[in-house]
């Protein structure tokens, strides 16, 4: 065989896909699927360097087109590390243009659409919404027929993309939509690690590793021409790699000597062994010094390799010269045109060989040339901050206002590029008196930076040295780093320190200016919520408030009345609360939204201090002005907080769908922060939501709860003791008493000392009933008195209805169920003035059974009805089990909403359904096995995984399920299992266990 020969059959097999038949059939088999609840929405490519993910990317891509569905395809690069988004915007380069352009699309999502410039006059400053922007633009993509977003190299992905990612493998994308990722294994942050292996464990991400290909396999594809012992020897020195195996075939069949091959390589920055980098780079050396000039500056370039500038960067060649030059480097397929009108190199290795190994002053010299003609041509501070940031050799004032000016334009929608791009700017200005005052708050800004980009622990170090250092005496900067120093002490769990600096910056001599002083003090106060010790700085809340209105602050007097008026809600005192309450509403309320955006923790404090008042119509509409202020002004620390209490109050009202959006939307938000503390409030809110909304038996508010508390770790605040007394709640319900108590009582001490008053009455209901669900009556008839005494001090309906049903718990255990009935009817009573509906229906259903045994079956039958109203389209499902458990004979039920893949199950069937639960032991352990699963609130994919199964299998067992048990829906199934459950903890009772409620052996109902 000729060596030209050889060199075309080499030519033809660099694009064959090789050993990849089992990752395309589980390709198919999901783009199959695409939409159904049961598909992952992110498929995980894995791989070395040169394993084959960007080619088994292009046959995935290849493969969606020819089923109809649209393909976007984006890459991250290794330079462009710092420019926010920049893999999907690649990707939406592919997109149609008059759709982008359409009405259709959110302003939001340009940043993501249009690149680092669209950063500036969009008005983007939530980068959360910025992400539910993008996810609605990809569902509309994905509207007419599909579509699969395939993003290449993610390991080198921007910290912003990888928070979008996180974002979208949290919340799947709607509709028809496939996001396909691929990185480098070895080299992936730990980040992207943990956002994937969470989604592997939700089932919305399917892995895929791509291994060695075999060597009979990849010798007859590739080399089928050589010698066998050479064949063999070649492909041990790949390691099966396809790439490396390529490279080294093309040196051997180029005339290089067997045995030379197969040398040791020392690994390169690019992830290639050093020899197989020479390999690459050889096709270089027969091009002239212009061409070769022009391939160091596509790979210089990169996103900005246009015409134009390629043309400015290789010394102004003529149209045809430049055309001839780019005519041979295409046909040599060194350089590929993209679908936009840009350059690029065929493939990121290369281009990584190439840039490494173009001289540092020829790649400044390309840099410089481009943030000229970007700068020429009115680009964005945003857009040119990569080419300024990697031509800088020294300090440069002009480049340093580049790059400050593009770190104020990404520090909302991608904090952790304007924390970098400030480092540069920091890292090499001199270190004199005169840059002094710049330099202090260019690193306050940075701080600031960091902290909301969740890098809580280097804020909290660099405003240390800030506080402490050379520009300490500047009293101003000094007041301003003290106070953002004291959030990040907060949020990373350490708030007496929190307490003690801002403490001794409030006493220092000469005392800080006014505009400080109520900064400080309300930095105080928060502080001192979240070690409930309010009390002790009631006085100082008072000198604040009294600084404020003496020197005409609106906006600070404002803050402060909202704080105070959550402080005494805290504490139990509502009357003051309420004061506080209504003179702080009275002022925000006449506010316009740019005068509160520069307090707008002020309508956190106000709406929570509004849910614990009970005020929740007002609570709900300070909550979403706030959170409308916060995304437009990208104050993301205080989302988590307005969510949960916009959850809080949808729970109360039983709203539990958008209740469970909203919290999982604030732990997105906490997750990203980067605060635990902050993230175990959320997930606490989220556990109970999950307790309600699913079925008695799903595991996923325990592993909510606990998960809460493990994020606390050992922190003595009160978020800490929330987490415990949610543990305890979820336990209870879970039929662990004795774990329960113990949680409790861990979070909240003997007498619940360490909990704030508010939450006390609600805790000592569940007390009591873990001590009767462990025989401990004295102590529960204790802490039932306990309650009635803390509500009663408090005055406040929804403390007063747990008292009362901690007192109807003790009643219903000692046999009285007259009594236990009209303290549960009272207890649901309470709610009505608030309009707490969940909690008034889920009392009056444990009033129900008593009313029944008590012999007034009329009483029951009302109340059962009543109960059922209130919770129609709630998506309570823990309540409407337990009504249907509960119902008493002859009741009618209020229809509710009817499944769409089922056809209506009025009560009447569905209590057939339910009433036999014998049926489940027609199936078999496997089905019996899926049956629990599905009523744990698993999905088909889910399932599968967990136990090993495909797909296929667990959707023919869920057939053998429904004829063997004649059931319609998978609501029914899950309904049945959770009556068989219930009935074999009855033994031979049962009553509902909801922190309330226990398990009886007394009087059936």
């Amino acid at each position: 065989m000729g060596r030209d020969t050889m060199v075309l059959a080499f030519d033809e097999t660099a694009t064959k896909l090789v050993g990849r038949a089992a990752d395309l059939a589980r390709f198919d088999s999901v783009i199959g699927r695409v939409g159904q609840g049961d598909a992952p929405a992110v498929i995980d490519v894995a791989g070395d360097a040169g394993m084959g993910k960007s080619r088994l990317l292009s046959e995935f891509c290849a493969r969606a087109r020819q089923r109809g569905l649209t393909v976007l395809r984006g890459r991250a690069t290794e330079y462009e590390l710092h420019t926010p988004f920049q893999a999907f915007t690649d990707a939406f380069v592919d997109a149609d243009p008059s759709f982008l352009a359409s009405d259709a699309v959110p302003e939001a999502a340009a940043p993501v659409l249009y690149g680092a410039g669209a950063a500036q006059g969009t008005g983007v400053r939530d980068r959360f919404g910025l992400y539910r922007a993008v996810a609605d633009v990809l569902a509309r993509l994905g509207e007419r027929s599909g579509l699969v977003m395939a993003l290449d190299d993610l390991h080198w992905a921007d910290p912003a993309s990888l928070e979008l990612l996180d974002h979208m493998i949290r919340h799947p994308v709607s509709g028809r939509v496939l996001l396909v990722v691929a990185r480098r294994e070895r080299q992936t942050p730990s980040r992207l690690n943990a956002a994937l292996m969470r989604g592997v464990d939700s089932g919305a991400v399917l892995r895929t590793r791509l291994r060695p290909l075999a060597e009979q396999e990849s010798i007859e594809a590739l080399a089928p021409q050589l010698p066998p012992r050479d064949a063999k020897e070649i492909y041990k020195a790949s390691g099966g790699n396809p790439l490396y195996l390529r490279c080294l075939l093309h040196a051997y069949q180029h005339g290089a000597r067997r045995g030379t091959i197969a040398r040791g390589h020392d690994d390169t920055a690019t992830g290639v062994p050093s020899g197989f980098v020479s390999l690459l780079l050889e096709e270089l050396t027969t091009l002239t010094d212009a061409q070769r000039r022009t391939v160091e500056a596509v790979a210089v370039l990169g996103d900005h390799a246009t015409p134009i500038m390629v043309s400015l960067t290789t010394g102004n060649p003529t149209a045809a010269e430049l055309d001839d030059r780019i005519e041979v480097l295409a046909r040599r397929d060194l350089l590929r045109l993209g679908s936009d009108g840009r350059w690029t190199l065929r493939h990121p290795l290369l281009r990584a060989s190439v840039y490494e190994h173009t001289p540092a002053s020829r790649r400044a010299e390309i840099h410089r040339t481009a943030v000229d003609e970007l700068a020429r041509t009115g680009a964005p501070a945003a857009e040119r901050a990569h080419h300024v940031e990697r031509s800088l050799v020294g300090w440069d004032p002009a480049a340093a206002a580049v790059l400050s000016e593009a770190a104020a334009q990404f520090a909302h929608t991608a904090p952790a590029t304007a924390a970098h791009l400030l480092e540069v700017v920091l890292r090499l200005m001199p270190d004199t008196p005169a840059y002094a005052r710049q330099r202090g708050e260019l690193t306050l800004a940075r701080a600031r930076a960091l902290g909301v980009g969740g890098s809580l622990r280097e804020s909290r170090d660099l405003l240390h040295a800030l506080i402490s250092g050379p520009g300490q005496d500047d009293a101003s900067l000094r007041g301003d780093a003290t106070a953002l120093c004291a959030m990040m002490e907060r949020h990373l769990g350490h708030s007496p320190e929190a307490l003690a600096l801002l403490q001794r910056e409030l006493a220092r001599t000469p005392g800080p200016e006014p505009r400080q002083v109520v900064s400080l003090g309300l930095a105080l106060g928060m502080a001192a919520l979240n070690t409930v010790s309010y009390a002790g700085v009631r006085d100082d809340i008072a000198r604040t408030l009294g600084v404020a209105r003496s020197h005409g602050d609106l906006m600070g007097e404002t803050a402060v009345l909202a704080l105070a008026s959550l402080g005494e809600a805290y504490e139990g005192q509502a009357a003051a609360a309420r004061r506080f309450a209504d003179a702080a509403a009275g002022l925000v309320d006449g506010f316009t939204d740019p005068a509160v955006t520069e307090v707008s923790e002020s309508l956190v404090w106000l709406a929570w201090a509004e849910a614990v008042l009970e005020r929740y119509a007002d609570a709900e509409r300070h909550a979403d002005r706030g959170l409308d202020i916060a995304r437009r002004s990208g104050q993301v620390h205080v989302l988590p907080h307005l969510l949960t209490g916009k959850a809080f109050v949808q729970l109360t009202t039983c709203r539990l769908s958008a209740a469970l959006e909203s919290a999982e939307e604030a732990e997105s938000v906490a997750r990203a922060v980067g605060s635990s503390d902050l993230l175990a409030f959320t997930l606490c809110f989220k556990a109970l939501i999950l307790l309600l909304c699913r079925p008695l038996g799903d595991t996923g508010a325990l592993t909510t709860a606990e998960e809460a508390v493990a994020a606390v770790g050992g922190s003595a605040h009160w978020w800490a003791s929330l987490a415990g007394c949610m543990l305890g709640h979820v336990t209870l319900v879970s039929g662990e008493p004795h774990r329960a108590q113990h949680a409790i009582l861990t979070a909240g001490g003997p007498e619940l000392l360490k909990l704030q008053p508010s939450i006390r009455p609600g805790q000592l209901e569940s007390l009591v009933n873990t001590a009767l669900a462990v025989g401990d009556v004295e102590w529960a008839a204790r802490w039932a008195a306990q309650a009635v005494a803390e509500a009663d001090r408090m005055g406040l309906h929804g403390q007063q209805g747990a008292a009362l049903r901690a007192e109807a718990a003790l009643a219903q255990h000692r046999g009285d169920p007259r009594a236990a009935a009209i303290l549960f009817e009272r207890a649901a009573q309470a709610y009505v003035p608030s309009g707490a509906t969940l909690w008034e229906a889920y009392s009056l259903l444990l009033a129900t059974p008593q009313a029944q045994a008590a012999g007034d079956a009329r009483r029951a039958a009302a109340m059962w009805r009543r109960a059922r109203r209130l919770l129609a389209d709630g998506d309570a499902r823990l309540l409407s089990d337990l009504a249907v458990i509960v119902r008493p004979p002859g009741a009618e039920a209020t229809p509710g909403p009817t499944e769409p893949d089922r056809p209506a199950t009025g009560p009447q069937q569905m209590d057939e359904l339910l009433s036999t639960p014998t049926e489940l032991d027609q199936l078999t352990r496997r089905e019996r096995e899926i049956a629990d699963l599905v009523a744990e609130g698993l999905s088909n994919q889910a399932i599968a995984t967990k136990l090993f199964l495909s797909s296929r299998t667990v959707e023919s067992h869920l057939s053998a399920i429904y004829r063997k048990t004649k059931l319609p829906s998978r609501s029914a199934l899950a309904g049945l299992v959770t009556r068989a459950a219930l009935e074999r903890r009855t033994e031979p009772t049962w009553e509902p266990v909801l922190f309330g409620a226990r398990p009886s052996h007394r009087d059936r109902s």
